[in-house]
């Protein structure tokens, strides 16, 4: 894996197995922190024991996703915490019948109370870190979809060290007239001045032009 960039990235890289027929298997994650600007890295992708396609019949495995975040703004679900004092990450989100709905996590892993008040703020970009414009962000989801947990009003959150919040992201990939609109990549601050994050949850948002952001609501349990 290269990183093409011109600063330090964490390159993620999706494989599928594939069984001897050729059918995937399965897909396994591997990420490389902080690839040097320009560097390729090799790493080995553990098979797991499992039987796949034999040499000569095929590949083993093939990339189907590559995604690169710069590794100063790269998420940080567990380990030592950010200088920022938060973490900050999406989840594998759920779809059902062309609705998407993925979750935004924000946790005080830091000393100090963390104030946070309405919604996080939001940069789409594309493949190559280019701002997508054309694309409106809706408070809440309601425009979209109910139910979904992204439409509770905007309120003061103070975050004890160890207390988190989520806030949600609801979008439909309804696909008519026009050029569907794909966003790989979300710059996310928790609030205006916050340090940014960036996260790939691969908006799919077909022709619709509208993703729904949730505002801040409390989340103490494990997220």
């Amino acid at each position: 894996m290269t990183n093409p960039g011109s600063e330090p990235s964490d390159v993620t890289v999706v494989f599928s197995r594939l069984l001897p027929d050729g059918g995937a298997l399965d897909n396994v994650t591997r990420t490389v922190p902080a690839v040097a600007p320009g560097a390729t890295v090799q790493a080995r992708v553990e098979l797991g024991g499992r039987e796949t396609a034999s040499p000569g019949t095929g590949p083993w495995v093939k990339i189907i996703q590559v995604r690169r975040v710069p590794s100063a703004e790269a998420p940080q679900r567990t380990g030592p915490c950010p200088a920022s004092g938060l973490r900050l990450y999406a989840d594998e989100g759920d779809a059902a019948m062309g609705l998407r709905v993925v979750g935004l996590h924000l946790r005080n892993c830091g000393t100090i109370v963390v104030t946070v008040n309405g919604y996080p703020k939001l940069q789409l970009l594309d493949a190559e870190h280019r701002p997508i414009d054309g694309v409106r962000i809706l408070p809440g989801g309601a425009e979209i979809a109910t139910g979904t947990g992204a439409d509770n009003p905007p309120q003061k959150i103070a975050l004890q060290p160890g207390q988190g919040a989520r806030s949600t992201l609801v979008w439909r990939n309804t696909a008519q007239d026009g050029t569907p609109v794909n966003v790989p990549y979300v710059r996310v601050r928790a609030f205006p001045d916050a340090a940014p994050v960036m996260v790939t949850p691969d908006l799919d948002l077909g022709t619709t032009g509208r993703l729904g952001a949730g505002a801040w609501q409390r989340e103490d349990g494990p997220a």
